[in-house]
Parts: C-alpha cells; structure tokens; sequence
C-alpha cells in the first residue's frame, strides 16, 4: 500500500490525515477518561474542540483527496462542532453574569 514511490507532498498528505484522525481519536479517549473521574458518562468542553481541530484536518484531507463523502459528513459535524462550543460559552458567561450578580446582592444585603 505504501510504496517508496510516495512523493513528499504525498507523505504531507498522509500526515494530514492521519493527525486529523488522532485528534478524532482523542475526543472519544478524553471523553473516556473524564466520565470514569466523575463516574458518569460526560463530555467535557476538550471533546468539542478535539472534535472541531479532528474535523477541520479530516475535511481538508477529503477535499484533498476530493471524496464528496468524506466532505459532506466531515462538514456537516463541523457545523455542530461549532454550535456546541458557541452553547458552552453562552452558558458560561450566563453563570458568570449570575454569580455576579449573586455578589453584589449580597454585598448590598450588608
């Protein structure tokens, strides 16, 4: 499969790929190992961007490799790659915001 024939850019390619494999693997390897900590399943905000950084080399690798289903399903959960990581921030800047608020509540009380 992997004759010595293989030209650099080749190779570059091959690297691509499978650095965006890597990365896809580690969501899951992440997601893995946080949900045995916290003996429930969970997935931490690391899996969203493993996921996104894993997506985004694989669809550059499709297009590369110019197979339309590699792109399509690589593009598509880009897209809720994104999305959740833009729902995570929402949340978090809702607590922040309440907890402010929670404090200065407490402060005027005294």
């Amino acid at each position: 499969m992997f004759g010595a024939d293989l030209t650099s850019s080749e190779i570059m390619i091959l690297i691509l790929g499978f650095t965006g494999q890597s990365m896809f693997f580690m969501r899951f390897f992440v997601q893995w190992l946080y949900s045995e900590k916290h003996k429930r399943s969970l997935i931490p905000t690391a899996f969203w961007y493993f996921s996104l950084g894993g997506s985004s080399l694989l669809l550059i690798y499709a297009i590369i490799r110019r197979d339309p289903v590699f792109m399509v399903g690589q593009s598509t959960g880009f897209i809720i790659y994104i999305r959740n990581l833009r729902l995570i921030a929402r949340e978090r800047r809702e607590k922040q915001a309440a907890a402010e608020l929670a404090a200065t509540e407490v402060k005027d009380e005294m």
